[in-house]
């Protein structure tokens, strides 16, 4: 941390950051709190030491959506009510000292918080200051691991923690990370949240047969070491699988939802039952300890929206704890107490013994031998699709209002904030919301708020543009480009396109514009012509727009884009009419530019080669597209469907859709394309840009016909001549990548099951097959599932239509229709695919990757440029390393900027690109000038150089120590493979 530094002598920079100094801890409690692990209560060293943790599971919106959930609304369909649990549970905080409650969802408590009285909120910070009502996790939400991408996941964890900051200090910093329902445990998650300060990470789920295993080994208490690049213990988390889920023992569920029987202690009554309660309890306990390694277990005490009457559940718990405890007297080894998962933790760091050391994840979740948690990685693709853009616009928009300050919330086109669509991302990352495991009108919510969310923020960068550009044109923005729909450039004859890029680094995008001419010249911000070609709109997408646009042609051209910038390019009618048929071809040609050539097979219309022209590669590939026919649960086997998380195919041979396509090709001097179609139902553009080093694969799926009866599974599948291996790998949350082999687990012997849903494995960005000198690299437009079925195969599932529940407790089956798509959804995206040498190839998908994540966002104006306009603009003074990533631009405070830079690389991936890269802070910046800075952990809640974190160690090997590497200098940070570093900056904005 710079400010602390002796290197540091200028007196000016040194009062700088003593000003950013001021904030990670929040107002100090007085007197100093007991919070934390010195608020655990004592334990039995020679006993069993029971630790209940009374607790709540509140979705941020599942089967009701998140405001249906706070207000206890729509009991129709659940019961439950967040501000009715928190009211209770700090009621019956008060009544007993001894008691204790933990609370995870921010979302929820935040607005709680804003709804107290002044008295309210300080007997809440006493609670928390003594430790009776202890924070964990701590994130906006609890998010899922399978479908999150890691920036999405780290600005929601920033976000909940900082309000927990702000409002409690250092006692309402959760000490572990609590995910005990998500379906399945990314390694990315555990690095992320070793990295963020936790001490230690507790789940419930993980697959059946895993569990088996660890619990005859007593190895439910592990070392996840979740990085392969950073030096442990860097990235090194302890974790804990809970012993019942998250629910409570059989038979001790004291909620107003349960049915067990109070604690019926008045020995006069006919039906007295302590001494059978007490009995039960310890038989229970007893046999838990069997399956952990310490004289301590620990048990949940709560579930899905308990605690709206917490009188019933401590009212319980207080006789339980009583009678258990009495029994010491007569012998009994048993010490039961309220606990919070922190204080079970700092036994289980006191008993200092080695742990099982793990390196994988925890996919697939499979809790039974036909029911593999593997669907969800696919449903709801639309709303997958949209999550991800909304995460771009959000970093465009954070970065505008710190390049721009406060004249980006309130200017020309009015007052426009980021904290909208913030807020609305941070609930979408929700294990149930870009999961897409909530019912439908849930989904539909999700998908509003990030609609609001990008309106507040259309403002704020229509201001930031105008301000940066000198230009208070009206700007539209077109949000239904990838289905050829822009109401000005339909109708303009002459506009202005700018590109705002929100990486660090330049990029060469390709833009399609609908229009109705059939000539355009176009020129850049320099006045240069720039090629550009106009070509029909294809029926696929005539089909799938509907009438929201008229368009019969679209313009095509690529732009380049400065970093952290924009640029300009003018737009004008030169013809107007129908686009003439450029190079139509009824055959599919061979496609080809300099870097690569892309042939078909002239009978089916299908892809038979690639080939990397630059390195003289090629390999056969073929694809086409396929559905698997959904389980109905009606077999001898299992009565398990397929539904919104369950993937279960009758089959493990998909059907073709179609064994051949028809085609149609058109050639140009900026892209080539083959056009085909499968069915009325399937289709798919094969597009090479002339400068492009990836193919895109532009497939439109739906409305999947169900009339036949049967939900169907669509996949589109690669196969190659590579010898593989059957090993394929796959990204975790778009970070580091992990190698799958099929039918195989790391750390147990797998009974395969299910030969397809149970090889299915996430996909956040990209997934790639490769052999000895060829790899083929797939980059995704959102989180997808697949897996490698056969030796040299690549299948990824697109889109799902099923006509069953899996009994999950959605209640209804995922068969997405809506108004304009009552037939069935359709579903359009990318996949882009390169081919190259394994030793190289991350430095081509890489890149690739991240801006398909932060893709340009594309403004309009209408008519003639200003002639003192600003036509291009960069952020930066020079664009970074290839290596390096901008990750995080966002306003803190006034004056306060929070900076993230992380290495994109892994430390063995590339030869070029896996070194030490160092970035100079000051010298970052083209417009604003950075007066100090202080280095902050990735959650940016605690001081970097005083975070301090359990240390662990591994049965294998010995303790590992951190060791911290000292910068050069203040200004100048070095990041090494897959290190994330994050900066609080006090800046100066400059004249723009």
């Amino acid at each position: 941390m710079a400010a602390r530094k002796p290197l540091l002598t200028a007196v000016v920079l040194l009062l700088s950051l003593a000003l950013v100094l001021c904030f990670p801890v929040g107002p100090e409690p007085k007197p100093t709190p007991s919070c934390g692990y010195q608020s655990c209560h004592v334990t039995k060293a020679n006993m069993l030491n029971v630790h209940l943790v009374p607790h709540t599971h509140d979705d941020v919106g599942w089967l009701k959506t998140v405001d249906q959930y706070y207000y206890g609304d729509r009991n129709d369909i659940q019961h439950a009510g967040v501000q009715y649990i928190l009211d209770s549970v700090v009621d019956q905080l008060l009544k007993n000292p001894d008691r204790r409650f933990i609370y995870v969802e921010t979302a929820f408590f935040y607005r709680w918080w804003k709804q107290q009285s002044a008295a309210m909120r300080q007997t809440v910070t006493q609670l928390v200051n003594e430790g009776r009502l202890e924070f964990v996790n701590g994130g906006w939400c609890m998010s899922d691991e399978a479908t999150t991408h890691y920036s999405a996941v780290i600005d929601q964890m920033t976000m909940g923690l900082r309000f927990l900051n702000d409002t409690f200090g250092t006692c309402g910093r959760p000490r572990v990370a609590w995910h005990i329902d998500p379906f399945g445990h990314a390694r990315e998650h555990a690095s992320m949240f070793a990295q963020m300060g936790f001490d230690g990470f507790f789940f419930g789920r993980l697959d059946y047969q895993d569990q088996f295993r660890r619990r005859m080994a007593k190895e439910q208490e592990l070392l996840w070491r979740a990085s392969d690049s950073l030096t442990p213990p860097t990235a090194d988390l302890f974790t804990g699988i809970l012993p019942n889920g998250y629910n409570p023992p059989n038979g001790f569920c004291w909620d107003q939802s349960c049915d067990d029987p109070p604690i019926r202690d008045d020995p006069d009554l006919e039906d007295y039952n302590v001494d059978d309660v007490v009995k039960q309890f310890l038989a229970i306990a007893s046999k838990q300890a069997q399956e952990y390694k310490t004289n301590h277990i620990i048990m949940t005490m709560g579930s899905d929206f308990q605690y709206e009457n917490a009188n019933l559940w401590y009212k319980n718990l207080d006789k339980l704890i009583h009678y258990v405890n009495a029994r010491q007297s007569d012998g009994s080894g048993v010490n039961v107490l309220y606990s919070t998962p922190s204080c079970y933790l700092q036994e289980l760091h006191r008993a200092n013994l080695t742990w099982a050391l793990k390196t994988d994840d925890f996919f697939p979740y499979a809790d039974d031998a036909h029911d593999f948690w593997t669907g969800y990685f696919s449903s709801r693709p639309a709303l997958k699709r949209y999550e991800r853009i909304s995460n771009s616009n959000l970093q465009t928009c954070n970065q505008l209002e710190v390049l721009v300050g406060p004249k980006s919330r309130s200017g020309a086109f009015g007052s426009g904030d980021s904290q909208t669509l913030k807020r609305a991302m941070a609930v979408a990352q929700h294990h149930d919301a870009v999961s897409g495991t909530e019912k439908q009108h849930v989904a539909n919510d999700y998908a509003r708020r990030l609609a609001d969310g990008w309106k507040h923020c259309q403002v704020l960068i229509s201001n930031s543009l105008a301000a940066l550009s000198g230009s208070a044109a009206e700007r539209f923005y077109c949000d239904n480009l990838n289905i050829s729909v822009c109401g000005l450039t339909e109708s303009s004859q002459k506009f202005s396109v700018n590109i705002f890029n929100p990486l660090a680094r330049p990029v060469t995008w390709p833009v399609r514009l609908p229009v109705n001419g059939s000539a355009y010249v176009i020129s850049d911000a320099s006045g240069r012509a720039v090629d550009c070609q106009v070509l029909p709109v294809s029926s696929a997408t005539r089909a799938v727009r509907k009438n929201r646009g008229f368009a019969a042609n679209e313009l095509v051209f690529q732009v380049q884009a400065p970093p952290l910038g924009y640029t300009t390019y003018s737009v004008s009618l030169l013809q107007g009419g129908p686009a003439p048929p450029p190079s139509l071809h009824l055959t599919p040609p061979i496609l080809q530019n300099k870097y690569l050539q892309v042939t078909f097979d002239p009978d089916t219309g299908l892809l038979s080669s690639l080939t990397n022209t630059e390195t003289k590669q090629t390999i056969k590939l073929s694809q086409n597209f396929y559905w698997y026919n959904a389980s109905d649960g009606n077999n001898s086997e299992s009565n398990q469907p397929s539904g919104a998380y369950i993937f279960r195919p009758n089959c493990s041979t998909p059907f073709t859709v179609s064994s051949r396509a028809e085609t149609q090709s058109f050639q140009t001097s900026v892209v080539q394309e083959v056009r085909q179609v499968f069915s009325p139902w399937v289709s798919q553009v094969v597009r090479l840009y002339s400068d492009s080093r990836a193919l895109e694969l532009e497939w439109t799926v739906g409305p999947i016909p169900i009339q036949d009866d049967l939900g169907k599974e669509v996949i589109t599948r690669f196969d190659t001549d590579m010898d593989t291996s059957e090993l394929v790998f796959t990204d975790s949350n778009g970070r580091e990548v992990l190698q799958r082999k099929k039918d195989f687990r790391p750390t147990w012997q797998l009974k395969q099951t299910e030969p397809v849903a149970g090889n299915y494995y996430p996909i956040n960005s990209r997934a790639f097959i490769r052999d000895d000198v060829n790899q083929l690299t797939v980059v995704t437009d959102r989180s997808q599932g697949g897996g490698s079925l056969s030796n040299g195969s690549l299948e990824i599932m697109l889109h799902r239509r099923l006509l069953y529940d899996d009994n999950r407790g959605v209640a209804e089956p995922l068969n997405e229709t809506s108004d304009l798509f009552l037939d069935g959804l359709v579903v359009r995206g990318r996949l882009l695919l390169s081919l190259d040498r394994p030793p190289t190839a991350a430095d081509a998908h890489r890149p690739l990757a991240q801006q398909v994540v932060l893709q340009p966002l594309l403004t309009f104006t209408d008519g003639e440029l200003r002639p003192n306009t600003r036509l291009q603009y960069s952020g930066l003074q020079a664009a970074l390393p290839p290596a390096v990533h901008l990750l995080t631009l966002t306003q803190w405070d006034d004056d306060l900027v929070l900076l993230r830079l992380e290495h994109q690389f892994q430390s063995w991936e590339s030869r070029a690109n896996s070194q030490p890269v160092t970035i100079n802070l000051q010298k970052l910046f083209s417009t604003m000038e950075v007066l100090g800075v202080s280095e902050m952990n990735l959650s940016a809640n605690q001081w970097k150089e005083e975070m301090r974190r359990f240390s662990w160690t591994p049965q294998t090997e010995e303790q590992p120590q951190l060791k911290r590497v000292q910068d050069g200098s203040p200004w100048e940070v070095t990041l090494r493979p897959m290190e994330i570093r994050t900066f609080l900056l006090r800046v100066n904005l400059g004249q723009i």
